[in-house]
């Protein structure tokens, strides 16, 4: 005779209620969690560029002083990051092109934390881990990636009619 298994946590009233609270929680679709990341980081890169623009003088002096970025002169470090931090959002909160903007952001994390802040690594890694899922996951059913995946034939990925 075949015994049954047996849960390792007890059959309490408290107990259901956490496995189904739990069990509810994992069947949250990737589309509802992908677009507040889009959003978030969206947020975080486009409010860095609008304080890069207010003051472009400051912003160069920054670059020429402070930042010292390896390779590349201290001008065209700077237009390169403010190009990428009005772009890039603008494509996470369409949803175009998630996962190589997401890339593309998570280099520039990299370098932001490697050359600019080393010291800012809590908030760093968050922005990182925003930006994994993203490039992972893709950025959901509520995305221009994934009408035109769909249209184009796509089926595979967080962007595909089967990613969630």
């Amino acid at each position: 005779m075949k015994r049954e298994s047996q849960s390792i946590l007890p059959r309490s009233p408290l107990a259901v209620r956490i496995m189904r609270a739990v069990g509810w929680l994992e069947r949250v679709p990737h589309t509802v969690l992908a677009l507040p990341l889009r959003l978030a980081v969206a947020t975080v890169f486009w409010n860095s560029a609008m304080a890069k623009l207010a003051n472009w003088d400051t912003a160069l002096e920054l670059f020429r002083e402070d930042y010292k970025l390896p390779l590349l002169p201290p001008e065209t470090a700077a237009y390169l990051s403010v190009s990428i931090e009005l772009i890039a959002p603008i494509l996470l909160v369409l949803g175009l092109a998630t996962r190589p903007v997401a890339l593309v952001l998570l280099g520039m994390t990299a370098v932001i934390e490697v050359f600019v802040y080393p010291l800012a690594w809590p908030t760093h890694i968050q922005w990182a881990a925003m930006l994994l899922v993203l490039l992972c996951r893709g950025g959901g059913k509520w995305s221009l990636d994934y009408l035109f995946y769909g249209r184009f034939g796509g089926t595979q990925g967080g962007a595909s009619r089967g990613g969630g």
